[in-house]
């Protein structure tokens, strides 16, 4: 019938673990979204090549196939949490790759297959080579 109160102590300590708990998710978060860019410009990149190669990978689409609005919310998503450039390489690169795609499917670009593949080889050069450059780059900053 009579609800026993909380002692004030009991109170700070049920605040502070939930303060805590808030904590560890937003690290958890954070580091999630840092990790999901580099999955996506795997998968992209593999799936490209499996696709130029003849090898038809539903499975890998459904996993790493990112459409326009879900690529802005992810660039919107690195702007608030404020990460570096290193980690928007990656975003870069699958924009890159998803433009190229869009172009060939829809309007078809005027090159043959071995020129589509430098394409997207050349893409990937750049990018492989943007991405650790600026991973360099960042490291020797916090030294």
């Amino acid at each position: 019938m009579f609800q026993e109160q909380d002692s004030p102590r009991e109170e700070r300590s049920s605040v502070v673990v939930e303060n805590s708990v808030n904590k560890n998710l937003y690290k958890v978060t954070l580091e999630l979204l840092k990790v999901i860019p580099m999955l996506l410009a795997f998968c992209d990149a593999l799936h490209t090549i499996l696709d130029l190669c003849g090898v038809d990978a539903p499975a890998l689409s459904y996993f790493g196939g990112i459409s326009f609005l879900t690529l802005a919310f992810l660039y919107l998503i690195s702007f608030v949490f404020r990460f570096c450039v290193y980690h928007r390489m990656f975003l870069h690169y699958v924009l890159v790759n998803n433009i190229i795609s869009t172009l060939e499917f829809t309007v078809g670009l005027p090159v043959n297959f071995l020129g589509l593949c430098c394409i997207f080889s050349i893409n990937l050069c750049i990018f492989a080579f943007l991405i650790l450059y600026f991973y360099r780059r960042e490291k020797l900053c916090y030294r």
